[in-house]
């Protein structure tokens, strides 16, 4: 477990960037009820408090499996993936979102795109191919996307386009669990 490089933190922040903004980074960093940082641990960015962080410097890189949570990890060509694991953790702090109506939640916890018809609300000034959010109607995190249409665009289309790209979803994540049990 080590911290970042300047590199792989340019990299990470860009990643969180597209979610969220910088200043909002700062805000899960130095929050009220601790102090928390990121750490890398075979390739995977890890979020704990450092008290957390602090404990598992007790033991050896090769007995530690995992502390805190874990935000993704850079894949061998340098590139970072979010993981759904941080969705809880970035949903408060996002700066688009996307609203989903019941009929349109099983839809894109399957894998498929927002379409117009199944949109239920969405963050004035989104712009195209901003990374948003996905949420359902009652405030619940359901997944990432990027946004194929600006607000905008989104009002004049037709009910059959797609409004938001598909990137991950928390369904992908408990089938991935399923998988591994």
């Amino acid at each position: 477990m080590r911290p970042l490089t300047a590199e792989e933190t340019k990299t990470f922040f860009e990643k969180l960037a597209k979610y969220i903004s910088p200043e909002n980074i700062k805000l899960l960093l130095d929050r009220p009820d601790a102090s928390y940082c990121f750490r890398l641990h075979k390739d995977r960015v890890f979020y704990a408090s450092e008290k957390i962080m602090l404990t598992a410097n007790n033991f050896a890189r090769k007995e530690l499996v995992s502390f805190g949570t874990c935000f993704g990890k850079f894949t061998k060509t340098g590139k970072f993936r979010l993981y759904m694991t941080a969705l809880d953790y970035l949903a408060p702090y996002a700066q688009f979102k996307v609203w989903v109506k019941p009929n349109g939640e099983q839809s894109f916890l399957y894998g498929n795109h927002v379409l117009k018809s199944h949109l239920g609300r969405i963050t004035d000034s989104t712009s195209k191919y901003q990374g948003v959010i996905v949420m359902s109607m009652s405030d619940v995190p359901l997944g990432f996307g990027v946004s194929a249409k600006s607000t905008q665009e989104c009002r004049r289309a037709d009910p059959s386009s797609i409004v938001t790209f598909h990137q991950a979803d928390v369904g992908e994540y408990l089938r991935t669990e399923e998988t591994l049990l």
